[in-house]
């Protein structure tokens, strides 16, 4: 299977992160950093945001 292109990262102030395990970087959506989130919040979009990827990726014919 291929590689997750997001996943979570806990701030020191017990708020999460969704970032970009290639670049480091929180993932934007809708313009936004995905920063300060709640756990559940943060779980749930990082799901989303992997599936998304994953279909990108299978239409563009990366992943066969």
């Amino acid at each position: 299977m291929a590689q997750q292109r997001y996943d979570l990262r806990k701030d020191p102030d017990g708020t999460w992160t969704v970032f970009d395990v290639f670049t480091g970087q929180p993932a934007m959506v809708e313009g936004r950093p995905a920063v300060g989130l709640n756990m559940e919040w943060a779980d749930d979009l990082v799901d989303l945001l992997n599936a998304d990827d994953l279909k990108r990726r299978i239409a563009r014919g990366d992943i066969s």
